[in-house]
């Protein structure tokens, strides 16, 4: 505990942001990390606690009273050794993690949490400047080969982590560029995506191979899946040609609206309006979806909704309205009840911030058009009684709308990937496979295995890389009998 009265003096200091009139411009980053004077007060504020909640709270078990303290006291490349020891991604999770390690911190209990997030945002940014992040090759090869299905941040995880333990690790991706929805899915407002080429270039370095516009499976995705594939390759060929196979792609299948209306030009999901903003920003050609000058309504109140929203305000939208089936969650969590969980409590994002209005409990009825385009959407309002919504009378109004973005979540991965591999499912669609055991991780499919949404449904990054470094060491134990990789 570097500083034993630094909870004491010094308050939270947050992460500065570019003004909203200036970062509407733009679809670059605008949050600034901390300075290194404000990181090390910040690090001072950390009160190592006998029992460090905030470990558990993480889903990695990031190792952060250590961390925070080599930041008070100016160790920055040992802070990022010892942030690297169990994050693959820190430059990510510092950004678009929702933090459920500062919800577990013991000073939030009745004071401001640490600020966990945006030192491990200055820890990472810091070793990137000075060029202290740099290939872990291995020592020797096993000869043992593997392939990886989906790049996101559970295939990426896994990949590296097996190629540090020798083995020669190909990451399949059915999209012209590999992050999986990190790439695609979270605007380069949020996420910078030179940073995944940049992290890209360094398992390239430790022997990692990307195979790109490839599709595994028998069938190409639906309507909803956004997908580059070029070349189609089956799940009998990897298995063939590999000794071991790990499923990490993401839970795809995007949630729908089946009202009236659903097929009007203007309804779509989330991600078609996304991942083409996405690839115009990275110079794949223009998104054929321009909400400027129109009215938009986001049906959803999650993150994929509020990146809807941000990426909305700067196409320029008329109006932006974001709406939400549950009632409106309260400003402040009562902390004594729900600490050291990660609580409900309303979240307002700085895309919010920037321009929309939110309305709660609230069911879409119809969508109504004319001559087969959108115009507005039918709505009622509801209040929840027993455990069951019911629809509030007299209370039906419209809402003008040009779009509709459905960011309603995804329900599970893509069946056809996992029904041309053959593998059980749970009773959501997701890969049954446990996580604990002899043959964690493992699929009802011989040297196949799973990890990260593909397993255990739609969730945070944070989880993705979790899974995925425990996929690895499974599969490493599978091929050589034992494992250095950490659990």
């Amino acid at each position: 505990m570097g500083k034993p009265t630094g909870f004491k003096e010094f308050k939270r200091v947050s992460e500065g942001y570019a003004p909203v009139e200036q970062r509407l411009k733009h679809y670059q980053e605008f949050v600034a990390h901390l300075s290194d004077a404000e990181a090390t007060q910040q690090g001072a504020r950390c009160m190592d606690c006998g029992i460090p909640f905030c470990n558990n709270g993480c889903p990695v078990n990031n190792i952060i009273p250590d961390w925070n303290d080599l930041v008070y006291r100016g160790d920055w490349k040992q802070a990022i050794e010892v942030l690297h020891s169990t994050n693959n991604f820190p430059e990510v999770t510092g950004r678009i993690c929702p933090a459920p390690c500062e919800a577990a911190c013991t000073l939030n209990i009745g004071h401001e949490a640490v600020g966990i997030k945006s030192i491990e945002h200055a820890i990472i940014d810091k070793a990137g400047e000075n060029g202290w992040v740099v290939p872990q090759r291995a020592k020797k090869r096993t000869g043992k080969k593997i392939a990886v299905v989906g790049s996101g941040p559970a295939g990426l995880a896994a990949a590296q982590q097996l190629a540090r333990a020798g083995h020669a690790v190909t990451v399949f991706e059915k999209n012209s560029r590999i992050g999986g929805l990190m790439r695609y899915g979270i605007p380069d407002f949020k996420l910078d995506k030179r940073l995944i080429d940049w992290r890209m270039a360094q398992l390239a370095a430790e022997g990692v191979k990307f195979q790109t516009n490839t599709f595994v499976g028998k069938e190409l995705p639906g309507k909803g899946i956004v997908n580059d594939a070029k070349k189609v390759v089956s799940p009998a060929a990897l298995k063939k040609d590999f000794d071991a196979v790990i499923l990490a792609g993401g839970s795809e299948q995007p949630r729908d609206l089946p009202v009236p209306g659903r097929e009007l030009a203007g309804v779509h999901y989330a991600l078609e309006f996304l991942i083409p903003q996405n690839k115009e920003v990275a110079g794949d050609g223009k998104n054929p979806i321009n909400v400027a000058g129109k009215h938009v309504v986001v049906i959803g109140g999650g993150d994929t909704g509020s990146d809807c929203v941000g990426t909305s305000n700067r196409h320029g939208a008329a109006s932006i309205t974001q709406i939400e089936v549950m009632p409106r969650a309260p400003e402040q969590e009562n902390k004594p009840m729900t600490w050291p969980n990660w609580p409900l409590k309303l979240r307002t994002s700085s895309s919010h911030d920037e321009g929309c209005v939110r309305d709660w409990a609230i069911s879409t009825k119809e969508f109504v058009g004319e001559n087969g385009v959108l115009k507005a959407i039918k709505c009622v309002r509801v209040e929840f009684k027993e455990g069951k919504m019911v629809e509030i009378a007299d209370s039906e109004f419209e809402l003008k709308a040009d779009f509709v973005f459905l960011a309603m979540g995804f329900t599970n991965p893509l069946a056809q990937v996992l029904d041309a591999f053959g593998v059980a499912k749970d009773g959501r669609g997701n890969v049954l496979a446990t996580t604990e055991g002899d043959k964690c991780y493992q699929t009802s499919v011989k040297k196949v295995f799973a990890a990260g949404d593909m397993r255990r449904g739609q969730s945070l990054v944070v989880w993705a890389i979790r899974e995925g470094r425990q996929a690895a060491r499974a599969v490493d134990e599978f091929l050589m009998g034992s494992s250095l990789l950490p659990r």
